[in-house]
């Protein structure tokens, strides 16, 4: 008879724990962003939030305390360069730096045609080169450690290419790409990038359907929640060392994609 010890799988896999990890959350007061920012510091990781709007930044980090989290946070605009210094800077002292970079940041955005230039420009700097600058930020404080992680949120809306929406889609094709070739280039850092693609979020990019609307389409397998993609985002990076989570595409059940 085979004992009870015997029979389960002999393997080791030590996940990671984010506890007393510096991490910080762009786009960290709502939707995704916030969401992160509530599991991984209940999780025992020191967290920075920021956005754009001092409610929903006091809102984020209630939210964070109320479940025994560190968290702090400011106002500032991802998109200007000016702001994301003054955000690292925050972050080297607050938290002692960036151990994990979660680029969610990003705003909604349609076609060239019918946008102006200056809509389309906001987009770019938003979805695009603020990712690419605060990885940059990032990189200078994880290089001298060793090692570190970074999550770009992405969107699978760079496979789907729906019409309409071809500057989000640009945006969201060139993280794929950024991702892919910057993980080559901090590989030998000890740095990992990790792209994660959300399909449907409920969420306040592109606008906030009613909670119930929202409630509904969630136990029709047609929406995820934002605190799916949280779950997501800590089983990626507790990975143990060796691990190294590339891509991920998470979307609801019910979207044919």
């Amino acid at each position: 008879m085979v004992s009870e010890l015997q029979s389960k799988p002999k393997w080791e896999y030590q996940p990671q724990s984010v506890a007393g990890k510096a991490v910080v959350v762009t786009g960290g007061t709502t939707g995704i962003g916030r969401s992160i920012a509530v599991l991984l510091a209940s999780k025992g990781a020191r967290t920075l939030v920021f956005g754009r709007h001092e409610q929903e930044l006091r809102d984020a980090m209630n939210d964070v305390k109320a479940f025994g989290g560190e968290v702090h946070g400011l106002t500032a605009d991802v998109s200007r360069h000016e702001d994301v210094t003054r955000v690292f800077e925050h972050a080297d002292r607050r938290i002692g730096g960036c151990d994990i970079l979660i680029n969610n940041a990003a705003i909604s955005a349609r076609s060239v045609v019918g946008s102006s230039y200056e809509e389309i420009r906001y987009a770019i700097e938003t979805d695009v080169l603020a990712y690419l600058d605060c990885a940059r930020a990032a990189i200078e404080r994880m290089r001298p450690r060793g090692g570190g992680h970074i999550v770009n949120i992405g969107s699978m809306s760079a496979e789907v290419t729906d019409s309409g929406s071809d500057v989000y889609v640009a945006a969201k094709s060139a993280i794929r790409g950024f991702s892919e070739s910057l993980r080559k280039q901090v590989n030998e850092l000890g740095i990992k990038v990790t792209l994660i693609e959300p399909g449907r979020v409920g969420s306040e990019l592109g606008g906030r359907k009613p909670p119930q609307q929202q409630r509904e389409r969630q136990a029709e397998l047609d929406l995820l929640t934002a605190e799916d993609i949280a779950e997501c985002v800590h089983y990626c990076v507790s990975q143990p060392p060796r691990c190294d989570l590339v891509m991920v595409q998470i979307r609801p059940h019910k979207q044919m994609i």
